[in-house]
Order: structure tokens, then C-alpha cells, then sequence
């Protein structure tokens, strides 16, 4: 018998209506920030590195977003919100400024701070390192030290020590792959080396030592504690077969793999092993995988470009994008992109929290799309089974962006640095409302669903 044509219409009818996507009580609707980002007047490497004339804007950080004085003030943004954690780090230098001499007003500080979030009912997950420490370990090689991960422990053991009673979410460091690629292969972090990937693998594999000895130290003060580490994933598209494709690959375990693989099988793969890459019992020390997750990038070879291991990553431009950074577009603003992290850490077998995702955005073109399609995506990761249990956005007020300065605006909500006046975006009341209600209604889809019902409102 032949089929019976089907009635499209009816589907396509169904296809509009788009129940709530919800989510499971206790799901984490966060913000992320960054110590030096937000506190202001630090004295870490990073402030030698403005200093010495390395950010491109021209801005200097001063007070910043004036955390050290008056975080409260944010985290009453964040309670208003609807908001129900907040990942941010301490700074290292404020805590041992000298070798071995400890700050005890700097760990009250903190306190304080983590008594203003409970108060509020905010989640807190505090990172140890976010890209900054002190001079004097800067001075000793950094991680490249051969006591650097002893160093780090005994940091871990005063700030846990400290604070552990208001905190039992930890990452030790965030994004170990972009502080090595960025401080060792492009030059553009401190300490500035360019083209040294040797180094860079050397750095990689020292950090993933010092996670474990402050993994075993954290659940030795904290035997009920959760520790992760952040790490920072690009989806890398070759622009054609060939060349092009092997050296997306290249590229993809250079940066995407290295720490993934060392926590993972607790070595690095060949040839990368060559470099260093020793770190075995590493393996599976972790209770968590944090994702940093923003962009895609297309990639090309291209033999002139040594310092990127021959690879010409670019931005095309008619794919959808924030605001340029200083001298280069920032990236392509990709949803999907959650979905590649999510499905390549699946195979480390722990719960996942996507502790940045943004856009740079000053005038909230695209944002609020990119939040809603974030969201969409995670809803259904999470209807596949992937165990995700938090979402934090990438930020929530304009802060001083690293080497870019004042130039990107990631936050919520925007920030008058002289000032320090705050204004909400669209995109912040947006994003209220979903944490507000745990769920996206039908109404954020239809209205910021697309890219084209975002330009139509003229945001």
C-alpha cells in the first residue's frame, strides 16, 4: 500500500510552540570573575606587565571594578539577579606578598567577602590561581621552578585553611592552557616569551603537578571538598582538507588537549611527550571539569607564522562576532561550541560546570542571542544525559580585560570605570529572568532566538 503523504502543517504548527526548557532544582545560574580583574591596586606580575607598557588600550586597571573596597556592592547586583553563585579567584600576591610572609588582613578580606555571598545565598567556587601570583615567584621561574608545585601547595593550605569553612568548591587554576600558550608561545602574557612551545609544554605539565598537590592537600583539610580546574576549549575549523586540516589538529592538541590529556591519562600524547608531559598520578585527580567555552576560530597553514606552529587562525567576517579586541577580531561567537566541550569531556567521567561563556559586547548586539542559545544547547546536553550542573556567564560588569584594558566589554551589566557607576543591559535583565524563573520561557526564544529577531529590536 502506499504511504499516506504527511501533513506538514500540522508539524510545522507544532514546531512554533516551544515548551520552557527547565531546569533541575539546585542548577547553578552563576558569574565568573577575576581577581585582578575586579579588586583593583593588585601588586602581581600582572601589574608589572601594565606597567612595563604591555596593554595595548593604554588603560591602567587602578581600582578596577573596586572589589577590595566594596565587592558588596556587586554581590547585591547579583542577589537582585536572581543569581545563585559566583566563581571568582583570590589573588596570590595579596595573600604572600613576601616568600613565606602571610597577609592575614588579605585572608579577612576574603572572608568577608565569602560571609557578604552566604548571606545572600550565593554559591561560592573560589579559584586559586587565575593567572596571577606574586613577583617573587615570577622572579623564581613561576611554574617552571622546580619547587613551584611545593610553593602552590603551601598557598593552598593557607587559603583553605582560611576560607575553608565558608567554601567547599575550589578550582586551582584557571585555564592552564591559555597561561601557557599566551605567556610562552604568543608573548602576550607575562613573562612575554614568544615561539618557545617547548616551554610552554614544560609549563603545562608543571601546572597539572601543582593541581595535584593541591588536590590531595584540599582534600586532605577538606575531605568532603570539590575540586576542579577550569580549562579553557576553542573549537578549531580547518578552511580546507589537507594541510589545513592536519594543522587544526596540530592545534587542537597543542592547546585543546595537552591539560585535558594529562588529567586524563596522566601523560601527554607523542609527541608532545618528548617535551615533558610526566604527571601520572595526576590521572583522574579531579571531582569536576570546568569549561571555559566562547569561540570558534577557522584555521589555515601557513608556513611564515613560526610562533603558532605554522597555523593562521582567523575570524571570517560574516559570521556572527562581538567587538574587535585592540588589533584583531576577539572570535567567532559559536553556541555550538558548548557542545564539542561538553561531548570531549564526557570521556573524564565527572560533572561539568561551564564557568565562562560571553561575548564582548558594548552595545548588547548579540549577547542576549548568545546567552539564549547557550542556554538552549545546554538544556539539551543535559536531556542527552551530560551531567551539567551550572552555567556561569562571563561577566557581570565591564572589568579590565587583561591586555585589552577597558576596550571589551564582557559584563551584564556596563560599568563606568571613573565613576564606577553600573547600568544594566538588556542582556543582564535578560539573563535575571532566566535564573529568576530556572528555566527559558517560549517568549526568550521567539524574541532572542535568532540573530534576525535580535536586529529587528534594534538592540
Amino acid at each position: 500500500m502506499p504511504s499516506t503523504p504527511k501533513d506538514d502543517s500540522a508539524n510545522n504548527a507544532s514546531e512554533k510552540i516551544v515548551a520552557p526548557l527547565e531546569f533541575a532544582k539546585g542548577f547553578l545560574w552563576g558569574v565568573s570573575t577575576a581577581a585582578h580583574q575586579v579588586e583593583g591596586n593588585s601588586q602581581n606580575q600582572w601589574s608589572d606587565w601594565e606597567a612595563a607598557g604591555h596593554i595595548r588600550s593604554g588603560d591602567v586597571c587602578g581600582i578596577a571594578c573596586d572589589w577590595w573596597n566594596n565587592a558588596e556592592r556587586d554581590f547585591d547586583l547579583m542577589h537582585g539577579m536572581g543569581l545563585n553563585a559566583l566563581r571568582f579567584s583570590v589573588d596570590w600576591s595579596r595573600i604572600e606578598p613576601q616568600e613565606g610572609k602571610w597577609d592575614i588582613a588579605a585572608l579577612r578580606r576574603y572572608r568577608e567577602m565569602l560571609d557578604g555571598l552566604l548571606q545572600r545565598g550565593i554559591c561560592p567556587i573560589i579559584c586559586l590561581h587565575h593567572f596571577t601570583h606574586p613577583r617573587w615567584f615570577e622572579e623564581k621561574g613561576a611554574f617552571l621552578s622546580s619547587d613551584a608545585a611545593e610553593l602552590f601547595e603551601r598557598f593552598t593550605r593557607q587559603v583553605v585553611g582560611a576560607l575553608g569553612a565558608h567554601c567547599n568548591r575550589w578550582l586551582t587554576f584557571n585555564e592552564p592552557n591559555v597561561y601557557a600558550a599566551m605567556g610562552y608561545a604568543l608573548g602576550e602574557f607575562p613573562p612575554g616569551r614568544r615561539g618557545d612551545i617547548a616551554a610552554a609544554v614544560r609549563v603545562v605539565s608543571a601546572m597539572a603537578r601543582s593541581h595535584l598537590h593541591a588536590y590531595r592537600a584540599i582534600h586532605e583539610l577538606q575531605p568532603q571538598a570539590e575540586v576542579g580546574w577550569a580549562h579553557h576549549y576553542i573549537v578549531l575549523e580547518p578552511v580546507h582538507r589537507g594541510p589545513d586540516r592536519w594543522i587544526a589538529l596540530l592545534m587542537n592538541e597543542l592547546f585543546n588537549e595537552s591539560f585535558l590529556q594529562l588529567m586524563q591519562h596522566g601523560k601527554l600524547p607523542f609527541p608532545l611527550s618528548m617535551l615533558d608531559g610526566t604527571a601520572g598520578a595526576v590521572k583522574g585527580a579531579y571531582d569536576f571539569v570546568g569549561l571555559n567555552v566562547y569561540s570558534r576560530f577557522h584555521v589555515a597553514f601557513d608556513f611564515r607564522n613560526t610562533a603558532q606552529a605554522f597555523a593562521r587562525m582567523f575570524v571570517p567576517p560574516h559570521v556572527p562576532q562581538g567587538d574587535s579586541a585592540w588589533d584583531r577580531p576577539y572570535g567567532e561567537a559559536y553556541p555550538l561550541a558548548l557542545r564539542h566541550a561538553v561531548e570531549r569531556t564526557a570521556a573524564l567521567g565527572k560533572p561539568v560546570y561551564i564557568l565562562e561563556n560571553g561575548v564582548p559586547d558594548a552595545q548588547d548586539r548579540i549577547r542576549p542571542w548568545l546567552i539564549v542559545n547557550a542556554v538552549k544547547e545546554l538544556h539539551q546536553l543535559i536531556a542527552e544525559g551530560h551531567d551539567i550542573r551550572g552555567y556561569f556567564h562571563w561577566t557581570l560588569t565591564d572589568n579590565f580585560e587583561w591586555t585589552e584594558g577597558w576596550h571589551l566589554k564582557f559584563g551584564l551589566v556596563a560599568l563606568d570605570p571613573l565613576a564606577q557607576a553600573r547600568t544594566m543591559r538588556n542582556s543582564g535583565r535578560l539573563y535575571a529572568e532566566i535564573a529568576h524563573s530556572n528555566a527559558l520561557s517560549r517568549e526568550m526564544i521567539a524574541e532572542y532566538g535568532s540573530l534576525e529577531s535580535v536586529a529587528e529590536k534594534g538592540i
